[in-house]
């Protein structure tokens, strides 16, 4: 048996980071109020203090499509000084919750950006999508064959959420999903050479780790023949996932450390896992990296998802400068994806 191995991937560049959230921001209390829930376990459960949710509360109306939010966060992006617009060669989008199953979400992307006559790909994935999406968007350029691209991440997770059901009774593992997600995209521009920002993209890695493991999360596609099924169409082991996480994200680190050849303690900032306020400071606590600043926003933001590793990127570029290093991890629980990148100012 032959065991996977990270490489590291030619350099490519950060030349702009743009994102998007929708309406205002929800607080505990609010959403306890809605949930009919105690927002006392919200704060000491979950410890994420707002979301944003691209659909009404009250009506369940869908204010902002997934295409919506994404095109919102490219069109930042592509705003940006140093970067022209009609030098997008490509797309590449990662989500876990595309508007429908067909068209892609890209292409509706690409239509409202004005985009037209370039390669667009869709790829469907959880945490780990965004990291796949810097991943190819980088192994294109590297191919010699595109010099610009868009990498976009991003998605609306309140749409698998029953708003009329009564939760007051759930299980902690089923209520969770109600306080822990939220919706939101992020875009970056990814160039052949320093421009913009002049971020070095100098590692991606992407690895399924679950070889005859359970999912720790699924989310179910309900078609016309089983639209009435009881199920819910958002399960997860909320157990599994706290045990393994904090695991994976320790190994993640040592394993990227080493291919970079970078020590430890010449890391400047720490992109760590977004799972919520609470999981991921103990998961930053568990990583032990004391010289490098930690850059999370979930708390703030909820688990968007795809969207994470861009608000945290931009987060990352309004404090870094010239020389510094910032590594990120991300893990997919859904099937057990080990995922992460490192960037390095020029």
């Amino acid at each position: 048996m032959t065991t996977a191995t990270t490489r590291t991937t030619p350099t490519s560049y950060l030349a702009s980071v743009g994102t998007a959230l929708p309406g205002d921001p929800v607080d505990n209390a609010t959403l306890s109020k809605v949930l009919g829930i105690n927002e006392e376990w919200i704060e000491v459960f979950i410890g994420t203090r707002t979301r944003y949710f691209a659909r009404d509360l009250g009506t369940g109306v869908v204010r902002w499509s997934l295409a919506d939010l994404c095109a919102q966060a490219a069109e930042r992006a592509l705003a940006a000084p140093g970067v022209d617009p009609s030098e997008i060669e490509f797309i590449v989008l990662g989500t876990a919750t595309p508007d429908t199953l067909m068209p892609a979400t890209v292409n509706h992307v690409a239509d409202q950006l004005g985009l037209d006559q370039i390669p667009t790909f869709q790829l469907q994935s959880g945490c780990a999508g965004a990291v796949q999406a810097l991943g190819v968007a980088q192994s294109m350029i590297a191919s010699g064959q595109y010099r610009t691209g868009l990498v976009i991440g991003g998605d609306v997770c309140s749409k698998h959420l029953d708003l009329q059901r009564d939760v007051s009774g759930a299980a902690p593992g089923d209520l969770v999903n109600y306080v822990l997600f939220g919706d939101g995209a992020g875009a970056a521009v990814l160039t052949d050479e320093p421009r913009g920002q002049g971020v070095a993209l100098r590692q991606v890695l992407n690895r399924f780790t679950g070889l005859g493991r359970a999912p720790g999360q699924v989310i179910e596609w309900f078609g016309l023949a089983d639209r009435y099924d009881d199920r819910q169409a958002l399960v997860e082991d909320y157990k599994a996932i706290e045990e393994s996480v904090p695991v994976m994200a320790v190994e993640i680190l040592w394993e990227m450390l080493g291919e970079l050849d970078w020590e430890a303690d010449q890391l400047d900032y720490l992109l760590p896992p977004q799972l919520s306020g609470r999981m991921t400071h103990r998961i930053t606590e568990e990583l032990d990296v004391p010289t490098a600043t930690d850059i999370s926003c979930v708390a703030d933001t909820g688990n968007n998802g795809n969207a994470l590793p861009f608000l945290q990127i931009e987060k990352l570029l309004e404090r870094m400068s010239g020389g510094e290093r910032a590594l990120a991890v991300a893990v997919e629980s859904s099937k057990w994806i080990k995922a992460g990148f490192a960037l390095e100012k020029m």
